[in-house]
């Protein structure tokens, strides 16, 4: 049987040379599908939250509902390392409710990671998640779950005192046990400065392409949500074959062409004469 990639592996492929390949799926079919063509991490984001849910922005996903989505995604994968975002507030209270809750998402998420947004502030958290034998991912630059409280939704990195910031924590969570960062939506300078300077391997989205790996969201990658940020690439226009597929069904169900002979099967003729029978009794 296939086994999943671990974090010792993510590694090991920094160390190669080779770029990391992550995507962002959310469910069993999506998972399935990057699975299928050798992407190297499976990240369920709390970015569920939008895409799946409808929500304005990623704090209102609950626990419960990240492991759903976890849960759903787990039984696609095969290959790639499973990642679960830690929801907001599912790690913000105390140190030991980070910890239960990292172990709820790997024992009833299946996830094979966690994910935690922010620096310094939780140090102590990575080290204590990985001291229960979870490992960690951790997430700087852009930080969507502290996004309204820090300036919104902007690129991070363009001076030099907040470029420095990004960097010493980044390298605070190297020392506290995190496998490995996404690096959200800084300047390229930043993502070439932590690749080389960090020996984990540092993942961006809309960080440039001197990371040591990439990661953008499925639905993204194959132009299901409309509402992608700037520095996503479209790869495919699914929306628009989708609309297209649901509308020649709309109109052979109005116009009577579906379902046609060979989507549906007729009862042996004498048994349904003997049925009509039966029901006029």
């Amino acid at each position: 049987m296939e086994r999943r990639l671990s974090a010792f592996d993510i590694q090991k492929i920094k160390r190669s040379g080779r770029k990391i390949v992550m995507v962002t799926a959310y469910d069993y079919t999506s998972a399935r599908l990057a699975d299928s063509v050798g992407v190297d991490i499976i990240l369920v984001g709390d970015s569920a939250s939008m895409v799946m849910m409808g929500m304005k922005d990623t704090r209102y996903l609950t626990l419960d509902e990240m492991i759903v989505f976890c849960k759903s995604a787990s039984r696609g994968v095969k290959r790639a390392m499973l990642v679960g975002d830690m929801p907001f507030m599912s790690y913000q209270i105390s140190v030991e409710e980070a910890v239960r809750n990292a172990g709820r998402l790997v024992k009833e998420g299946f996830v094979d990671a966690v994910k935690i947004e922010g620096g310094t502030e939780y140090a102590e958290t990575v080290k204590a998640i990985v001291r229960a034998g979870i490992p960690v991912m951790g997430h700087v630059g852009l930080t969507p779950q502290r996004a309204s409280m820090e300036s919104g939704y902007r690129l991070r990195g363009r001076k030099a005192e907040e470029g420095k910031s990004i960097i010493e924590d980044a390298l605070m969570l190297q020392n506290a046990g995190a496998f490995a960062i996404v690096l959200e939506y800084t300047t390229s300078e930043i993502g070439k400065i932590l690749s080389e300077k960090l020996s984990i391997p540092v993942i961006g989205i809309g960080s440039g392409p001197y990371c040591d790996g990439q990661v953008l969201v499925f639905h993204d990658v194959v132009g299901l949500y409309e509402e992608s940020p700037p520095f996503s690439k479209k790869y495919a226009d699914a929306a628009s074959l989708i609309k297209e597929a649901l509308s020649q069904y709309r109109e052979e169900v109005l116009n009577h062409k579906f379902p046609s002979e060979e989507h549906f099967w007729n009862m042996d003729p004498s048994e349904y004469s003997r049925l009509l029978e039966m029901i006029k009794k």
